[in-house]
């Protein structure tokens, strides 16, 4: 059934305060589950399916499909549109509030001592929380092996960008990653028709941390008051977001070879890594 009926079916309006806009191209979802790569041995957590378009076509492909959708008016629609397919599991809720071990324990299979269980990430997700969910997911005791994030274009090249052109985004994301754009998303393959395009960014995850850093929390702190102030060179950014004294902020600066005049956008992930080391706690 086409989006636009479903939602007439029961009741329903797109919600621009979620940012809903539901993936309706048939070339597009399945261009994303191959991105995916997903098999018939694959677990597919699947945030955001909305009115389950994509839900579909990873649950014709995987073993298994967990659906976190946070809007629980979908969830009928979700439910009627799934119903047929045994291997989809709906859940109604917010991932961040959700703990993605308990949601995955009962579809993962250990196998020998030396396996680690895993599984594979589709995500469709505001862009002013993706850092949060990927972190979130990073940090679960069962972390995911990639995750694909559907996202506006716009948002997509903040995620993959390159030091002089850096974010507090592609910081939070290439922490955990190593993110690409695999295809591009022309708005009308949307309902209802967005603004902007949209792009496929697949974050393919290491075993080994990118960077190793003493502490995560104020890894991100650090980040974060360097990105809070851009148009101020690095040591007073830094000095006003994290309410230290200049001399405490240069002396870190100096230690991780970092010429404070620099600004936020110009410093790499190691070298992000090698300052937020220079603190304590």
């Amino acid at each position: 059934m086409e989006a636009k009926a479903l939602l007439r079916q029961f009741g329903l309006h797109p919600k621009k305060s979620l940012g809903q806009n539901f993936l309706v191209d048939e070339h597009a979802l399945s261009s994303i589950v191959r991105a995916a790569t997903i098999t018939s041995a694959d677990v597919v957590l699947e945030i955001g399916p909305g009115l389950g378009s994509l839900t579909r076509h990873l649950s014709d492909v995987a073993r298994r499909v967990i659906a976190v959708e946070i809007d629980r008016t979908l969830i009928p629609p979700l439910r009627s549109m799934l119903a047929a397919r045994s291997n989809v599991t709906l859940v109604a809720g917010d991932i961040l509030q959700l703990d993605p071990a308990q949601l995955l324990t009962d579809y993962l299979t250990t196998g020998p001592p030396d396996h680690l269980a895993t599984y594979k990430v589709v995500a469709n997700i505001p862009y002013y929380i993706t850092s949060a969910v990927i972190r979130h997911l990073l940090e679960a005791d069962i972390k995911p092996q990639s995750i694909v994030l559907t996202v506006q274009l716009e948002v997509a090249q903040r995620i993959i960008a390159e030091p002089d052109d850096m974010n507090l985004l592609a910081v939070s994301v290439q922490f955990y990653g190593v993110p690409r754009i695999v295809q591009r998303i022309p708005a009308g393959a949307f309902y209802p028709v967005p603004a902007v395009d949209s792009a496929v960014v697949r974050i393919d995850l290491p075993d080994q941390p990118r960077v190793i850093v003493n502490d995560a929390d104020l890894f991100f702190k650090v980040a974060k008051a360097g990105f809070g102030q851009k148009r101020k060179q690095l040591h007073n950014a830094l000095k006003t977001g994290l309410s230290r004294p200049a001399e405490g902020i240069d002396r870190a600066l100096k230690a991780a070879q970092i010429d404070p005049k620099r600004r936020a956008e110009t410093l790499t992930l190691e070298e992000w890594a090698k300052l937020a080391n220079q603190f304590i706690s």
